[in-house]
Order: C-alpha cells, then sequence, then structure tokens
C-alpha cells in the first residue's frame, strides 16, 4: 500500500508506524468526508480485519496529539475528523442528514478580520460551523 500523507508526517517526526497505524492513516488520509471512529473502525477492519476499535481509538487520538488530524463536534454528539490541511476551510452542517459542506467565503473572512480589528484584536484563528435545514422546494 502506497504511503499516506498522515504516514509520512508521522515518519517525519520520528513515530513508530506499526502496520495498524499504517491502514488508520491510510483511511484517514483518504476520508473526502467527516468519518466519526466508528466509521474509521469499519473502514479500517476492510482493510484489516484483525484491527480493534481500541487501537483505531488510540491512534485516533494519537493523530490528533500530533496535530495531523482536527476533531470536530457538529451537534450529533460525535465526534468527527478530518486531516489538517494548509488551506482554511469553514463547515455548513445539514442537520438532518449530517452532511457536512466545506466551503471557502472571501467576504467572511474579511468581516472576521474586521471584527476583530474593531475590538483591537488581530485574528489569528478561527472555525465557523453554520447549522441549517435544506430549503423547502415547493416554495
Amino acid at each position: 500500500m502506497p504511503e499516506s500523507r498522515i504516514e509520512r508526517l508521522c515518519v517525519a517526526r520520528g513515530m513508530k508506524m506499526t502496520e495498524q497505524r499504517r491502514v488508520v492513516a491510510q483511511v484517514l488520509s483518504n476520508a473526502n468526508d467527516h468519518p466519526d471512529v466508528e466509521e474509521v473502525y469499519r473502514r479500517a477492519s476492510k482493510l484489516d480485519p484483525r484491527i480493534s476499535i481500541a487501537t483505531v481509538y488510540r491512534t485516533v487520538r494519537l493523530f490528533e496529539q500530533s496535530n495531523f488530524l482536527e476533531r470536530h463536534n457538529f451537534g450529533d454528539g460525535r465526534s468527527r475528523y478530518e486531516k489538517v490541511t494548509d488551506h482554511h476551510h469553514d463547515h455548513l452542517i445539514d442537520v438532518k442528514s449530517g452532511t457536512v459542506i466545506e466551503f471557502q467565503n472571501a467576504e467572511i473572512e474579511a468581516l472576521q478580520e474586521e471584527i476583530a480589528k474593531h475590538h483591537g484584536m488581530k485574528l489569528v484563528g478561527h472555525r465557523l460551523e453554520l447549522y441549517g435545514v435544506p430549503l423547502d422546494k415547493e416554495r
């Protein structure tokens, strides 16, 4: 299996890479959604049926502590994860289906900078999560 992005980050930091860590790293590196640990386990166990849920929990926690993963709570009671990237984005969550839409908006970014400046602050980071429901299509 080719080396995943998270695996390369682990190796660069000198972390021990077991075969099971490699599997979890591959699953998370390939994820285009925001899986919870249960979903990571389901995907990982398809690649390695011997992997345990405890190993997945420990590995996800290790990757989060190493700043390779970002944890989100989108209001559904589950911690969900995405790989840390260099590009900033915000989230729009459909509260009915749980679908998470990543988006970027220059106007929102500028407004946040303006608000911080208005209060005598320099913005160094933020997290924006919007929650919505689909528009009624019968209008």
